[in-house]
């Protein structure tokens, strides 16, 4: 029998335990107490909404055409036309 644990057939379960070096550790997750520290981008206190809008395909084109940050720019471009 393999020294590896039995675990649902056709996959395989490692249980090997990781090396615990400086990449392990910039991976794991950080506690201060028993608060998690969150890493990575702080949330926005005014943060964007997912929508679905259909446009002309010569907007977004046109928009393409002038560079990344193309979605920013028409929500710039709608700010302005509705005075925000």
């Amino acid at each position: 029998m393999s020294e590896r644990s039995i675990s649902k057939p056709g996959t395989e379960r490692d249980d090997t335990k990781p090396e615990l070096d400086d990449a392990w550790f910039a991976e794991a997750d950080a506690y201060v107490g028993k608060r998690l520290v969150r890493r990575g981008r702080p949330k926005s206190e005014n943060a964007k909404k997912a929508v679905s809008l259909r446009l002309d395909p010569e907007v977004i084109e046109w928009f393409k055409l002038q560079g990344a940050g193309w979605q920013t720019r028409i929500n710039e471009e709608l700010r302005k036309v509705a005075g925000l």
